[in-house]
């Protein structure tokens, strides 16, 4: 039994020592997986496709290779020099969407139908099961049970120092 003890907190310090060595281990320690992910900085201008905000931040595509390079050069040109393939171009350079994508109607709302569904049938199985699986309520659930059952335990004097009897008057037949 100590043997394996041993062998555990030798194999468990090993383990601790190549992730304390290497260059993100305490990220890849507090996460709990062994994946790095990204982190944003928000504090950076960033791009939004919003119909209020005509004008993102930064542009859609920061990195330009050689041919957006080119087509940026001859954008300082008259534009009537440029086809309409490469006005395209220049556009989507600065926007990903035009506004007729971005007005395109999402499927959200078959979400929201389904949803609702889902909703209401877990309602009308609830509604079948009380009324035909559920048995029916106990008698004793009823007025005038309840009514006899209290009588009863005030004629027993259940519990008569600090319980329920002490709270009934038994000379005038009411409730204090």
């Amino acid at each position: 039994m100590l043997h394996l003890t041993t062998g555990r907190v030798g194999c468990l310090l090993s383990k601790q020592a190549v992730v304390a060595l290497t260059s993100s281990g305490a990220r890849m320690s507090s996460h709990g997986h062994h994946e790095v992910s990204d982190s944003v900085d928000m504090s950076q201008p960033m791009y939004w496709d919003r119909l209020d905000t005509p004008l993102p931040d930064r542009p859609w595509k920061d990195v330009l290779d050689s041919t957006d390079k080119s087509l940026k050069q001859k954008e300082k040109g008259p534009w009537t020099a440029l086809s309409k393939e490469e006005k395209i171009a220049l556009y989507r350079l600065k926007f990903n969407h035009t506004y007729p994508e971005m007005k395109r109607p999402s499927h959200e709302w078959k979400t929201v139908i389904g949803g609702m569904f889902i909703f209401g049938i877990t309602g009308l199985v609830v509604f079948w099961q009380g009324h035909y699986v559920y048995p029916p309520q106990p008698h004793t659930f009823g007025e005038e049970w309840q009514a006899k059952q209290i009588q009863r335990m005030l004629d027993m004097r259940v519990n008569p120092i600090e319980g329920f009897s002490a709270q009934w008057d038994y000379k005038n037949k009411q409730w204090k």
